[in-house]
């Protein structure tokens, strides 16, 4: 088969350097009185930062007419059919990338037609992309490359609202998406006077009697909305009958426009070019994960979200094989069991779960397999402190293989955590048992999730590593939260980028644009760093406080509080917390004695006086009772679902100036 030579020569260039060489290097002459010098990657100390690892490569049109040329004949999507008699998934199917190819530039040529159709010619437009992973979203979205327009990806948990939102702000004509979104796009209809026509992803007449089928039926009710609904076979068909030239993208093209799902008021919407998606897939050849054709990772990391998309960006252009899961997140083992990925994209929240199976299995066993797990376990986190290396060529056989192979990781030769911090004490003990390149990496949707990563070999934990090639970083003093370049224990403050992977801007909206990336380019993270002395970064804190869950998502805490004050009597003060090693929030409430005793006592089916409520604050049934009502006011005042609170402390009066807890002001 035939490899890419460029691809191949890239899995060097990401190795860590020799000592004492840093992976960090501060260029001499850009320090500023309150900023650090700038940083790069030891490779980029001397060198322009990276554009593309291949110059003939400039967009994201031409990456994947490139991997098609290569590896037409290889699996490119693969998706696990489910037999609607027996509600089970199969086992995996797969288009080639000669499949692939068909069918985009169908699918390009046909929604290109219905454009037009509603009076929308030329390219630079967006099309909505609301859906979970599957191979219809990447077929879309790389049909959107060769008509020169642009996807608009709709997160499936933002909300009726949002998604409203998102479609008025980016004024989309169309919106591609799967049948179960329907009907909330028909309710939104009349308040979207743009919005022309709906493709659905699945096959909408299945040969029901005339007037009966579902093509009949939403058809008839979108057009009382002013609507025309399509299925995607219908619009690929009209693609073959009317094919049409290629509109070819230049590098400074919008190839997405990612919507954040935002803390406080409207999300906003990250432009971001074909330049900025090949150099972040070519980061991540180069500098943080190595794929080739060979290659197998599974889909599940929300593709409306610029992680889970660029993972997806960096298999495809090596000619590599993505398996979507098959919609269920509880039953993603199965789907990680039968395609046995031998690379894997994840956030700590499911690295957590690995950790704790097998923890429960292996070392937290009773009698011997819990004795030699222990022994295990403890050698190789031993020997990677004195040696760096978590490999082991005895135990690694007859203990990592067995435990890897149980939950279908056995091939996996490359792990990437991100989207938020993993544990150092996770980090070190998922090395340990998977013995294979495991690193964390920093980016944000302003970056194309592209930042620092650490590299290969560097199996040190807590650090994001040094910056790519793509990316150069200083920190900028943060005085008022005690954050100085000058600090005892070495430069912290607030982490500022600058590459080629930077946005854009951000859409409609030149304020907000010009607060975040400054005159001088950086743009302005709001992530508060340290940097070690080999170059690497660490996340400690956020300039504005916010938190950030294991998912990714970003929470504001006194947004949150205000919220339940507002819409709740039982609560005379509130405290909601969350961190970024956990995937919920909790809160401490100091409840209003003349309410709640009343709640309590409809809880708990009996009288209770003042006296009793310290004790009655402890029960289970009313801290279970409290979190409830909670949930009622987060489904109520419309917040997003990360946002709820899972478990409470309740209390008379928790803070007060006296026990220190609040400030006088």
């Amino acid at each position: 088969m035939v490899q890419d030579p460029i691809l191949v020569k890239s899995r060097h260039l990401k190795m860590a350097p020799p000592a004492p060489q840093k992976h960090g290097v501060a260029l001499p002459g850009t320090e500023k009185p309150n900023r650090t010098p700038i940083y790069r990657h030891w490779r980029k100390e001397h060198e322009p930062l990276m554009v593309t690892m291949d110059p003939t490569i400039r967009t994201m049109h031409e990456m994947f007419e490139h991997s098609v040329r290569l590896y037409s004949k290889n699996k490119c999507l693969g998706w696990r059919p489910r037999d609607p008699k027996t509600g089970t998934f199969g086992p995996y199917q797969w288009l080639t990338y000669g499949d692939v190819q068909t069918r985009r530039i169908n699918f390009g040529a046909g929604l290109a037609g219905l454009y037009e159709k509603f009076g929308v010619t030329g390219k630079d437009h967006g099309v909505g992309l609301w859906s979970q992973n599957r191979p219809e979203w990447q077929i879309t979205d790389l049909a959107l490359t060769c008509r020169g327009f642009f996807t608009v990806s709709i997160y499936d948990t933002l909300g009726p609202d949002t998604t409203e939102y998102i479609i008025n702000h980016a004024e989309l004509t169309g919106v591609v998406t799967t049948l179960s979104h329907v009907p909330s796009l028909l309710s939104i209809a009349p308040r979207c006077p743009t919005l022309k026509f709906i493709v659905v992803i699945e096959e909408l007449d299945e040969n029901e009697l005339p007037g009966s089928s579902k093509a009949s039926l939403l058809k008839a009710w979108a057009a009382e909305k002013g609507l025309e609904i399509y299925s995607m076979s219908e619009v690929e068909a009209m693609g073959v009958a009317n094919p049409r030239e290629l509109v070819i993208p230049v590098p400074e093209d919008t190839v997405t426009i990612n919507y954040t799902s935002g803390t406080t008021g409207a999300p906003k919407g990250v432009v971001l070019t074909h330049a900025n998606a090949i150099a972040a897939a070519s980061s991540g050849h180069t500098s943080v994960i190595h794929m080739e054709d060979n290659d197998v990772m599974l889909s599940y990391l929300p593709l409306a979200h610029i992680y889970g998309r660029l993972g997806e960006h960096i298999a495809l252009w090596a000619g590599a094989a993505i398996g979507f899961f098959h919609g269920d997140i509880l039953g993603l083992a199965d789907d990680i069991k039968l395609l046995r990925p031998t690379i894997f994209f994840s956030v700590p929240r499911l690295f957590q779960r690995f950790g704790t199976a097998i923890k429960a299995a292996t070392v937290e066993a009773p009698g011997v397999k819990g004795a030699l797990s222990r022994h295990v376990v403890n050698t190789k986190l031993q020997n990677m402190k004195t040696s760096g290396s978590n490999s082991h060529a005895f135990y690694d056989r007859i203990w990592a293989k067995k435990v890897q192979a149980g939950i279908g990781l056995d091939r996996c030769h490359g792990m990437v955590s991100g989207s938020a911090p993993i544990s150092p004490e996770l980090l070190q003990f998922l090395r340990v048992t998977f013995a294979n390149n495991f690193m964390q990496g920093y980016g944000l949707t302003e970056t194309y999730a592209v930042g620092m990563g650490q590299l290969a070999q560097d199996n040190t934990a807590g650090s994001c590593g040094p910056p790519t090639y793509v990316t150069e970083a200083c920190l900028q003093d943060v005085p008022e939260m005690g954050y100085t370049k000058n600090d005892k224990g070495g430069p912290r403050g607030e982490l500022l980028l600058r590459g080629t992977t930077c946005f854009k801007e951000y859409y409609k909206s030149p304020e907000q644009t010009k607060a975040t990336i400054d005159e001088d380019g950086w743009v302005h993270t709001g992530d508060i760093c340290s940097i070690d002395d080999m170059g690497r970064f660490t996340i400690i804190d956020r300039v504005k406080n916010l938190l950030k869950l294991a998912q990714g998502e970003y929470v504001s805490p006194e947004r949150i509080e205000n919220n339940f004050l507002a819409n709740s009597n039982l609560f005379a003060q509130a405290y909601v917390y969350g961190d970024s090693f956990k995937s919920f929030l909790v809160a401490v409430f100091g409840v209003d004695p003349e309410t709640f005793i009343p709640f309590a006592e409809k809880v708990l089916r009996r009288p209770i006086t003042k006296e009793e409520l310290p004790t009655v604050l402890e029960d289970t049934k009313v801290r279970v009772a409290v979190v409830k009502v909670l949930d009622r006011i987060i489904k109520k005042t419309k917040f997003n679902k990360f946002e709820a609170v899972k478990n409470v402390h309740l209390c008379i009066e928790p803070f007060s100036i006296q026990n220190e807890l609040l400030t006088p002001t």
